[in-house]
């Protein structure tokens, strides 16, 4: 009730294309600008829609990807049996125009009042809400222990590779590549099980701040997993989509 409630108060407003950039060979990020956004908290999302000319609307949902303070920004995984994430994907260009809706959510959110370890583990497109959260870590001079730990199919598939690449002062990057590995590659390559998550995590001890997102059986498995590893299940925040990585 409290969910349908706030978003009785939120209204649709128009949003531009101020810019388009290609994460992966299927993914794409979208620079929004909404002349009056009232601002976001690292975690939220917004809802898209999109009216055709015969007036069908389409809606979904996408986690925001940029930190609170920069403009708004979505990433976009294509879906082949999608309404919305082909044209978001391949068609939509610089000066385009939709409705957003949002901020939404507090539930899956993190500050950097919040403290830390902050452990972040994603599969697919999950990652994105995690960028926003170690982009504002990094914005707000946060020195809180961070890690992610990041399960793609391919490296071609990790979105924002070459941020990751350089994750700067306090925090550790780990990726798993689960269906190919490159020449020479030295991270790991198996899906994220109990055995990963003990090379990887914090110690349950050290009761770290925990966000896992991802598809539903990823999301499952990591959180059963860690649960297994002695972390309380309380401070164990998940956000879950279909598909395979994408909203």
């Amino acid at each position: 009730m409290a969910g349908a409630a706030l978003l009785g108060r939120l209204s649709w407003q128009p949003a531009t294309v101020a810019g388009v950039a290609m994460e992966t060979p299927r993914v794409r990020s979208l620079a929004l600008d909404t002349g009056d956004w009232p601002g976001h908290r690292a975690g939220q999302h917004v809802d898209i829609r999109l009216t055709a000319e015969d007036g069908y609307q389409a809606e979904r949902a996408y986690s925001i990807a940029s930190a609170p303070g920069e403009a708004l920004a979505i990433t976009v995984e294509l879906l082949e049996d999608g309404e919305v994430s082909p044209y978001l994907v391949e068609e939509v260009r610089a000066g385009d125009r939709f409705e957003v809706r949002g901020p939404i959510g507090g539930y899956f959110v993190w500050d950097a009042a919040d403290g830390g370890p902050l452990l972040l583990v994603a599969g697919g497109s999950g990652v994105v809400p995690f960028r926003s959260m170690l982009r504002h870590r990094r914005r707000s001079g946060s020195e809180v222990p961070a890690r992610l730990l990041y399960s793609a199919r391919t490296l071609e598939d990790v979105i924002y590779r070459e941020e990751l690449a350089e994750p700067g002062e306090g925090l550790d990057v780990a990726l798993t590549l689960t269906r190919s590995q490159p020449p020479g590659w030295t991270g790991h390559s198996r899906r994220v099980d109990a055995e990963l998550l003990r090379e990887v995590a914090w110690p349950a001890s050290e009761e770290p701040r925990t966000y896992v997102c991802g598809p539903t059986s990823f999301v499952e498995a990591v959180a059963g997993a860690l649960v297994e590893l002695g972390y309380d299940p309380a401070r164990v925040k998940t956000e879950r989509f279909g598909g395979t990585g994408g909203r």
